[in-house]
């Protein structure tokens, strides 16, 4: 049976703008320093988001910090950030954080189909042991209620292998409408593309890219699989919750890129710079321990966060991290969105 629908797009209007490949930040917490929610700055970011032309939202995910559930911030982080997208003349695309047992997971989806959010991120770190039997039936317990963004999330931050097998089973099911692929390892993202490509629903299901270490590659990349040729229609990253604007032109160039089918030199300059980046924001060098409060650091330098707090009070940055942030933000200016936040910061404070 077909899930129902949120309110604010139909399904193949979904299926047809996530196809058209969207940037899609992984939205941050703004707090204050007594680790309270900052609801100015939390509405904040998202103006700032859809200012600079993201066309999706992923809120209530890892970069929003997964103890929002325990904080009992969900719904109200859920809500502030789909009543300011809805500011817009197009509202952006809302994707739900959906994580937990398959009780907590349903009830999530329902709370986010209630809040007019248009698909559920499902994460399955809960389900360690489980078989691929209980994976997929968890699955589609969640796509009864809203259409489903499958995740691949690396096993450094939570996540665990999920087989080819798995993957063209989880294919199967109606009410996904997209999957994020982000284990940071080529041979399980070509299980993902393997199983997509044999379920020979490429049409309805629109890859997208969580690859930090190779965005760029990700996104000019095409892939020839059981006589089909996929590629990721754009991506859903932490990383563009900092120069999102600057990421919606590396998508279009990225798109024009593939469409050419051509790597020009300066792809593959820019393919090192985001993942030098990357490895900054996200503190590769420490096994990503650093990484939201990476992204916090930047959001601060700019304006948009009071600070780098997160709920966790031994969360922040690592040892040498601030110093590889500032490393990267003064080689690459051309990645960062300095002078557009500058620009409109008064407004979106308001």
């Amino acid at each position: 049976m077909e899930t129902a629908v949120p309110q604010s797009i139909t399904l193949e209007t979904l299926r047809e703008r996530l196809a058209h490949g969207l940037v899609i930040p992984a939205h941050p917490l703004a707090l204050t320093a007594e680790r309270r929610l900052d609801e100015r700055r939390q509405r904040a970011l998202t103006r700032y988001y859809v200012a600079a032309g993201a066309g999706g939202l992923a809120v209530g995910v890892h970069t929003t910090q997964f103890a929002i559930r325990q904080a009992g911030l969900y719904r109200t982080v859920l809500e502030l950030a789909a009543d300011v997208s809805r500011e817009a003349v197009e509202p952006a695309v809302l994707v739900a954080g959906i994580s937990g047992l398959t009780a907590q997971a349903v009830a999530e989806a329902q709370a986010a189909v209630e809040l007019g959010y248009d698909a559920g991120l499902v994460s399955l770190a809960d389900f360690r042991g489980a078989d691929d039997d209980v994976l997929i039936n968890h699955c589609r317990a969640i796509a009864a209620v809203i259409p489903v963004f499958g995740f691949y999330l690396q096993s450094a931050v939570g996540g665990r292998v999920l087989d080819y097998g798995f993957w063209r089973r989880f294919a199967e099911i109606e009410a996904v409408v997209a999957i994020k692929v982000a284990p940071f390892n080529r041979y399980q993202t070509l299980d993902v593309m393997r199983a997509v490509a044999a379920s020979g629903r490429d049409d309805e299901i629109a890859l997208y890219t969580g690859n930090d270490d190779t965005i760029v590659f990700d996104l000019i990349s095409e892939f020839r699989l059981n006589g089909r040729a996929l590629g990721f229609a754009g991506g859903l990253l932490g990383q563009w919750a900092v120069g999102t604007r600057q990421a919606v032109s590396l998508l279009e160039t990225a798109k024009g890129w593939r469409a050419a089918g051509s790597m020009p030199k300066e792809a593959m300059m820019l393919a090192s710079e985001v993942t030098d980046t990357n490895a900054a924001l996200f503190d590769s060098a420490n096994g990503f321990a650093g990484c939201i409060a990476g992204i916090h650091e930047i959001l601060r330098r700019r304006g948009l966060l009071a600070g780098t707090w997160c709920l966790d009070p031994a969360e922040g940055l690592s040892p040498g991290q601030f110093d590889e942030i500032e490393r990267v933000h003064s080689a690459y200016p051309h990645l960062h969105d300095d002078v557009f936040v500058a620009e409109h910061l008064d407004e979106w404070l308001r």
